[in-house]
């Protein structure tokens, strides 16, 4: 499975976040305080969601499935001039990204030990210490085998010294 390459422009998220880590994932219960509340968010610019993971800079050097992380559950919208109450703003930096067109089950974590063992490795690029996500388009269906997403991996070009 080979990702296309794409300079991401930056982006205003809304939503709700939530400490978890691997082991102790909450990312069901993150979604659903989320997702009764998207509609009351008037400033979106599409019906995509996105579900975004912010590491420690240190996160991914020895992976331990006990180490915490942010998750989000959000939308992309035009401006923060009308959040609602409870939610929270982010911005997303510009910046280049692996995507990668997923099919299947969201609890399939296979695609994820690919990219991270497999592609990058054999890339000319290295991870990049800003934030991951998952573009849940119209195809995307929880827990269903026809499922579709695009899963944004944040990269840089190997440095050549």
């Amino acid at each position: 499975m080979q990702p296309r390459i794409e300079k991401l422009s930056k982006k205003k998220l809304v939503g709700i976040s939530m400490v978890m880590s691997v082991l102790d994932n909450k990312t069901g219960q993150l979604w659903g305080q989320f997702g009764p509340k998207i509609n009351g968010i008037k400033t979106r610019i599409s019906d995509d969601k996105i579900s975004m993971q912010v590491y420690p800079k240190s996160y991914f050097d020895t992976f331990n499935p006990k180490l915490e992380f942010e998750k989000w559950a959000t939308v992309e919208v035009e401006d923060f001039t009308d959040v609602p109450q409870g939610m929270k703003t982010f911005v997303l930096g510009e910046g280049l990204y692996a995507v990668f067109d997923y099919k299947g089950l969201s609890t399939d974590n296979s695609i994820f030990q690919y990219i991270f063992s497999e592609w990058i490795p054999r890339s000319n690029y290295v991870l990049d210490d800003r934030p991951h996500f998952e573009v849940l388009g119209p195809n995307y269906r929880n827990n269903d085998h026809e499922s579709e997403e695009e899963i944004w991996i944040p990269i840089k070009p190997v440095s050549k010294t």
